[in-house]
């Protein structure tokens, strides 16, 4: 089997998660720039089989689009007119940052580490990463 990849979006910084190649685990992977996120996945994608990859799709509280959905649906064309081997699908993001944070807060970690963005991004991507396989068992 081939890792899934999970990616949360954002205008500055993009958090990633995978999986193990089993699909069981999902582990916080890294937070790119966003500006160099395309390079860094083909990198990635050369290095690693990745079965497909799973974006958060970002959406406000009452299910209409955020702001920055326009953004990540011009990434998603573009890896699927460069990459087509590797499907690229949307996942409901809603409240990840919030579940990010709570996370942080539960596993003891000082304020000033909470107030690390790209680390909130990542586990933000983790937690995408977690519900996705949740919701195919």
């Amino acid at each position: 089997m081939a890792r899934i990849l999970s990616i949360d979006y954002g205008k500055k910084r993009t958090g990633l998660a995978v999986t193990d190649p089993l699909q069981i685990i999902a582990n916080g992977l890294a937070t790119v720039s966003t500006s160099t996120l395309f390079d860094w996945l083909k990198d990635y994608t050369g290095r690693e089989e990745v079965e497909r990859i799973v974006i958060g799709e970002p959406r406000q509280t009452n299910g209409q689009p955020s702001e920055n959905l326009a953004r990540v649906q011009q990434f998603v064309n573009r890896w699927r007119k460069a990459v087509p081997q590797i499907p690229i699908e949307y996942f409901d993001e809603r409240f990840t940052s919030v579940l990010a944070h709570q996370a942080m807060l539960d596993g003891g970690l000082k304020k000033k580490d909470r107030q690390n963005k790209a680390l909130v991004d990542e586990i933000s991507a983790t937690i995408i990463l977690e519900d996705y396989l949740r919701s195919r068992r």
